[in-house]
């Protein structure tokens, strides 16, 4: 994922995408703690995109706050 992509979304899908990728984050951890996870590299790119969204998010707020 982009954070040009994310920058073309409105604040409720980026706050839906972000709930979307912690759930996904909580279940490759569990699989993780469990043996089962296939690819551990996912976790790392999970944590990246909550990341970005986040930053995009923090980009927003402070973009309204200095108009």
């Amino acid at each position: 994922m982009k954070a040009n992509e994310l920058r073309d979304m409105s604040v409720e899908e980026l706050n839906k995408k972000l709930v979307d990728l912690k759930e996904e984050f909580f279940n490759l951890r569990f699989q993780k703690a469990t043996g089962q996870l296939g690819n551990p590299v996912s976790i790392r790119d999970i944590k990246k995109d909550i990341a970005r969204v986040k930053t995009v998010l923090r980009e927003r707020e402070l973009n309204i706050a200095n108009k």
